[in-house]
């Protein structure tokens, strides 16, 4: 649990310098989300941090409280965006550092097996992944709209991991059947050429390519420029598949095996 929350904390370190790098002008910029301002992913992050801190205590802000009172998941992200209207860089950024930092501590207080009632519940550790991820994300969302460099980071085998474990919910949530006796192993490189396998030694799939066009499928920004994902609210994390392209991340993975490919075109670690 200390080397989940020691990356999720340099995840977050990373998020603000970035955030404390952008001109005043570069808030009201779109991002790589259609509809979504730089803004607007900042105010993402700090609602749904305020959310993970209320699931963590149980309080009324709690994952199992709050999005049922929204029509849909879109109608909950959508409101947490527009909390931000009107708010400065400067509390932005104040706004989320807050709500990030009381998350890291209360999960400095569980266990890494203990259980968090997010979704459809999972473990402690494999939550503090799992904002890692968000924050990954939604920084690339930023970093490819403003054409910023990315940088890759031993912290996306946790991305690359959660990818993995989230595949049958996935299939699942795009009405898709996980094919029946199969099994899937990544086996990435980066940049550095370090191996990075995740699944069996005996599974019946292999999907093979760079760890961080992985993360880039598994969280569903596949393309380097802006518009792979949708209008604000399109999940509680938002993001869609991009339209395929000679640029997609997805055409340097090689994919051997039915479910394989069904990971390309459906992976999904968020919500």
């Amino acid at each position: 649990m200390r080397d989940a929350l020691t990356d999720l904390a340099d995840e977050q370190r990373e998020f603000a310098e970035l955030l404390a790098a952008l001109g005043d002008a570069d808030w009201q910029r779109p991002s790589a989300a259609d509809g979504w301002t730089v803004a607007d992913q900042v105010a993402h992050l700090a609602d749904t941090e305020e959310v993970a801190a209320g699931t963590l205590t149980d309080g009324p802000r709690a994952f199992a409280k709050t999005v049922p009172r929204y029509a849909t998941a879109e109608d909950f992200t959508a409101a947490g965006c527009r909390r931000g209207d009107g708010l400065t860089p400067e509390d932005l950024t104040a706004w989320w550092d807050r709500a990030a930092a009381r998350t890291r501590r209360l999960l400095a207080g569980r266990a890494a097996t203990d259980r968090v009632a997010w979704g459809f519940g999972m473990t402690a550790e494999t939550f503090a992944a799992a904002r890692l991820m968000e924050h990954w994300a939604h920084g690339l969302d930023i970093r490819d709209a403003l054409g910023l460099p990315v940088d890759e980071t031993p912290r996306l085998r946790r991305i690359a991991v959660l990818g993995h474990s989230t595949l049958s919910y996935a299939l699942a949530l795009a009405r898709v059947s996980r094919p029946q006796g199969r099994s899937l192993r990544l086996e990435l490189t980066g940049r550095d050429g370090t191996g990075h396998v995740v699944g069996p030694a005996d599974a019946t799939d292999v999907l093979r390519g760079p760890l961080l066009a992985w993360c880039r499928v598994a969280t569903r920004r596949s393309r380097a420029s802006p518009a792979a994902p949708t209008a604000p609210g399109a999940t509680t994390d938002q993001g869609t598949p991009a339209v395929p392209t000679a640029s997609t991340a997805e055409s340097r993975m090689t994919a051997e095996g039915e479910l394989a490919q069904l990971a390309l075109l459906h992976a999904r670690a968020y919500l």
